[in-house]
């Protein structure tokens, strides 16, 4: 077996990888191994295919992949988590971040949470907006404190 059949061989199983995961991270090596192939095919020591391969992939990588990811997913639907942000929850079990105790509810699932603010103590039945996600706990506000604010 020749090198550039090797190489090809390589820009095969990237492009098939890239398929299955769609993650835009297998296509630059791809683009690295078919120059390195096109390097083999015209007799180039192996030593100069290895460096073409190795620097297309980063230049490609470098360059093509912000913009990808830019254009693959500028029409993404923020899911799970990330789409609760900024939307309001009640509190069903008294916030209180010294002693570490708090829940909310938001879209019929129960959540831990925390105040945004040290000191401050939420009642149950309180509305809250949902600032941030610290690990897996809501970072909330006083829906009032929030109206003061604006």
């Amino acid at each position: 077996m020749n090198l550039t059949t090797i190489w090809l061989i390589v820009f095969v199983a990237c492009i098939v990888i890239e398929i299955i995961t769609m993650g835009l991270t297998t296509i630059w090596f791809a683009g690295g191994a078919l120059v390195a192939a096109i390097s083999a095919a015209v007799g180039a020591p192996l030593w100069l295919q290895i460096v073409l391969c190795v620097v297309v992939s980063l230049v490609l990588l470098y360059f093509t992949r912000p913009i990808a990811v830019k254009y693959f997913n500028k029409d993404r639907v923020k899911t799970n988590a990330e789409s609760l942000v900024g939307r309001q929850a009640i509190v069903i079990s008294e916030i209180d971040n010294l002693q570490g105790i708090g829940q909310v509810t938001v879209g019929g699932q129960e959540w831990t949470a925390r105040t945004t603010e040290e000191g401050i103590t939420l009642p149950v039945g309180s509305v809250v907006v949902i600032r941030a996600i610290s690990g897996v706990k809501l970072m909330v506000e006083e829906k009032t404190q929030q109206k003061k604010e604006d």
